[in-house]
């Protein structure tokens, strides 16, 4: 059950940060999924580098983090993509 949470919120932090992003990205869902997973962990590394590691209720700021990494991350990625098999699969 622990990998489908992940891939679950995986897919919800990839959607928002590709929200966020300015202009439009052209990486695949599938990349933007495996992003917001990189997203989530990195972010709760950070949150505990901080001392969130956990809190009573919704634990807001950790999710805060986890967010600002996905955007991040997918940003790179994204441009990573286009620099490579995007411009390929655009040219077509």
């Amino acid at each position: 059950m622990g990998w489908l949470w992940a891939i679950i919120v995986g897919f919800v932090l990839g959607l928002i940060a590709k929200a966020l992003i300015p202009g439009k990205q052209h990486s695949p869902l599938w990349l933007t999924t495996i992003c917001g997973m990189l997203g989530a962990i990195a972010g709760n590394a950070i949150a505990r580098g901080f001392g969130v590691e956990s809190t009573r209720g919704i634990d807001w700021s950790r999710h805060a983090f986890q967010l600002v990494a996905a955007v991040i991350i997918v940003f790179l990625v994204d441009m990573a993509y286009m620099a490579t098999l995007g411009k390929k699969k655009h040219a077509a």
